[in-house]
């Protein structure tokens, strides 16, 4: 036991070493391109590096899966006006989004090669988006509904009006979903557009900043349960990030998404891209590796748990995708590798002398 005990200590070296990388003083920009267009948007990135978005092609606007250094046009639904955008992507590889047809805009689901309708709610009248999906394959989005935009969750084929807050306008957006099912998005209510998280059938406003206005929003959810977004409040939007009924306030700005680390990334007040790590908010035009390359970072939408970070900024007057990647230091290398050389020593150990 104690020998296993040892191992696994050794093991969670290595990653933890792995892991603080992320906050390392350099990182190297990539360029994903375009479709043939004159810009792209960055949406989602998963553990994969696979990161997903929309890109101005020769066809139209069109959803995009880029990794390792191509970018692929997903196409559209049968019928499409040429026009579609990805939102979101699990580490399956599966991808979510919206396809503009001529019976409207619909929402799809993409895997190798194939694009589905995923419908609508009852009196949808062909209008659906999906946004997000978990690595079950559970999707979040909106849709049409017979009493207005609805939230939704799509599970086995089954799609779930989520509803509203009380006092709600009839309206309601999904944004993210994470492993365990919890839904965060925005919701009308009795006193304007609100955050909420829905699990097991119940919705609940998360609230926000003490000072705020009339409306707040979630945009991601991590497996820990922690929520960003952003309130309106008098002076501005104010990032925040929740977690079991408290809000933190992070400054002036917008948080879109959030990884397991609890690594947040946005925007600040000036329109630039930004991150937010242990209570600390970094602009990520002036990290090493990014200051001085002539790339203008406006917005980072989302955060992988290897600290992988996209979105969008303007190089070269073009507005283009990035993927951020965090370089470790020669000295992160070296404590990587002493902590696998101990965990494989170890096991080398208990091989020889096995209880």
């Amino acid at each position: 036991m104690i020998k296993f005990t040892t191992f696994r200590a050794a093991a969670l070296f290595a990653v933890c070493v792995c892991t603080t990388s992320t906050a390392s003083a350099q990182w190297s920009i990539t360029d994903l391109g375009t479709l043939g267009g004159s810009s792209s948007y960055a949406f989602d990135i998963n553990n994969m590096g696979q990161v997903v978005g929309t890109s101005d092609a020769a066809t139209g606007e069109r959803a995009f899966m880029w990794q390792s250094g191509v970018m692929t046009n997903l196409g559209d639904l049968s019928g499409g006006l040429n026009k579609s955008n990805a939102f979101g992507i699990n580490n399956a590889g599966q991808v979510v989004g919206e396809s503009f047809a001529a019976t409207g805009r619909r929402a799809f689901r993409w895997e190798s090669g194939v694009m589905t309708d995923l419908g609508e709610l009852s009196g949808g009248a062909n209008n659906s988006s999906a946004r997000g999906i978990n690595d079950a394959g559970l999707v979040v989005g909106v849709s049409g509904a017979a009493t207005g935009q609805r939230a939704f969750l799509l599970d086995n084929g089954v799609m779930t009006n989520l509803g509203d807050l009380t006092g709600g306008t009839d309206y309601s957006l999904a944004r993210r979903v994470n492993n365990s099912g919890q839904v965060v998005g925005t919701s009308g209510a009795a006193t304007g557009e609100r955050a909420f998280m829905w699990q097991s059938g119940v919705m609940t406003a998360l609230g926000g900043l003490a000072e705020q206005g009339t409306a707040s929003h979630a945009n991601d959810i991590n497996n820990s349960g922690q929520v960003v977004g952003y309130s309106n409040t008098a002076t501005g939007l104010r990032a925040f990030m929740w977690q079991n009924g408290s809000t933190t306030d992070l400054g002036d700005g917008i948080a879109f998404g959030i990884n397991n680390a609890g690594l947040a990334v946005g925007q600040d007040a000036g329109s630039q891209a930004a991150m937010w790590q242990n209570g600390t908010m970094t602009v990520l035009n002036t990290l090493d590796g990014v200051d001085g390359t002539g790339w203008d970072l406006i917005e980072a939408q989302a955060v992988n748990d290897l600290g992988q970070i996209v979105g969008y900024a303007v190089k070269d007057g073009e507005i283009h995708a990035f993927m951020l990647t965090p370089v470790p230091e020669p000295e992160v290398y070296l404590m990587m590798g002493v902590g696998v050389c101990l965990a494989g020593a170890i096991a080398r150990r208990r091989k020889q002398n096995p209880q």
